[in-house]
């Protein structure tokens, strides 16, 4: 608390409020007792100006371009340690000792099998079937597999829950790639790290020996890292609105896939790429910027800018570092990418995009990224979800553990019909 407050002025008739503090960043109007004091409700379409909870994860502040992990800067996480520190941070509050990092790393990778019927789950989804599509359903299963950690009362099934799900989650989601090319599932191996676990899970085959880049498994540790937590989004949201009503906890985070599964959510990186590809070739992006410019012309400039961050994307500058590693590693000269970089420079120069502060973001670097790490764009929004479960659970958990947790109940503005008589179908 403040000790300030705020006055709503409703015909002549003085209303306050009490203003709260946070440890960083604006304070807030508590106006949880307007409906009770004044008979109204507040109008906020997205809840743009509405803080829905209390948190103590994730900080940002778009205009200043900062994202902080438990007051970690990103950056800092991203590139002093490893996905594994990353989730330990996110549901725990601080960085682990040695000793807790080895605890941890160990339970996380003891449980990255899943249970074998599951395979026969899979055979149920048409060929064609989109890899979020078979995310959304295998996550939302593990609590008819896995039923003995749905209980979200007792301390104990919540933590088993959280690391089932933070070692499961890239193990569906190498099974959803697998089951899309018609390629036979690949088990997980223990002696192998989180993201080349992955990678391995993915690309691997029966009849031949892979090897794991190591620049591959750093880059996409480092996405993994970086797409872990954003605060209140829109999937975050959808799963502490599910949480808020008792739902087990994969049910909660198949309700995080699902909206994130929007494309001006977690597709915001395949729409990148697809607009590279609508451009085609480097000699055509002049033409292309000054469409952007138009205002009449419907054409977009997908990747560039963001909602949030009115400056530089704090997490674009160690995607594109990471994404011209991965590029230099492969020394592959792919058309698309060459566009990329050539819109990048063009970008970061024309006046019209650095006065509007229309940086390229992670969408733009990641999709590249991914493109030339051997994904394809169908599985870019499922590497994302794999990202983003760690965040959902820790923000899920802690909503749980919060004592003034309510189930959430929005209201609206209602402008329908006001009340009228029911005419019977023979008389209408």
């Amino acid at each position: 608390m403040s000790g300030k407050s705020a006055t709503l002025i409703v015909d002549n008739k003085s209303f306050e409020f009490p203003v709260l503090d946070g440890s960083t960043g604006p304070e807030v109007i508590d106006i949880s007792k307007l409906y009770a004091q004044t008979g109204m409700f507040t109008y906020d379409p997205g809840f743009t100006s509405t803080a829905s909870c209390q948190s103590t994860i994730t900080y940002i502040d778009g205009d200043e371009g900062i994202l902080r992990y438990r007051g970690y800067p990103i950056d800092q996480v991203a590139e002093g340690g490893d996905f594994i520190e990353c989730c330990y941070l996110l549901l725990y509050g601080e960085l682990p000792t040695r000793a807790q990092y080895e605890e941890f790393e160990n339970r996380v990778t003891r449980h990255t099998m899943v249970h074998e019927q599951m395979s026969r789950f899979f055979t149920g989804f048409r060929r064609d079937a989109h890899p979020m599509s078979i995310m959304v359903a295998s996550v939302g299963a593990m609590a008819a597999f896995y039923h003995d950690s749905t209980d979200i009362n007792d301390p104990v099934a919540r933590e088993i829950a959280s690391v089932r799900m933070i070692a499961k989650v890239p193990t569906l989601a190498a099974m959803a790639y697998k089951y899309h090319i018609g390629q036979p599932f690949i088990y997980p191996k223990n002696d192998l790290d989180y993201a080349s676990n992955f990678l391995h899970m993915c690309f691997a085959v029966p009849c031949e020996e892979y090897k794991v880049n190591p620049v591959f498994a750093r880059a996409l540790d480092r996405i993994f890292t970086l797409h872990a937590d954003h605060e209140q989004n829109a999937s975050t949201s959808t799963v502490r609105l599910a949480g808020s009503s008792g739902a087990n906890p994969f049910a909660c985070i198949a309700a995080g896939i699902a909206c994130l599964w929007g494309p001006a959510h977690g597709g915001a990186n395949e729409a990148a790429l697809k607009m590279l590809e609508e451009i085609g070739t480097p000699d055509r992006i002049p033409e292309f910027v000054e469409r952007a410019k138009d205002k009449n012309d419907p054409f977009r400039l997908m990747g560039f800018g963001h909602r949030v961050y009115k400056n530089y994307d704090p997490r674009a500058k160690i995607m594109q570092q990471t994404s011209r590693e991965v590029l230099g590693e492969l020394g592959i000269k792919d058309p698309l990418l060459e566009v990329a970089v050539e819109l990048e420079k063009v970008a970061l120069h024309d006046e019209y995009f650095v006065e509007r502060k229309l940086y390229p973001n992670i969408d733009f670097y990641s999709g590249i990224t991914l493109r030339a790490m051997g994904f394809p764009t169908s599985m870019f929004t499922v590497l994302f979800s794999v990202a983003r479960t760690v965040g959902w659970i820790a923000q899920w958990k802690e909503m749980i553990e919060d004592p003034e947790q309510r189930i959430g109940r929005p209201r609206q503005l209602y402008r329908g019909e006001v009340e009228r008589s029911y005419t019977s179908l023979d008389k209408r």
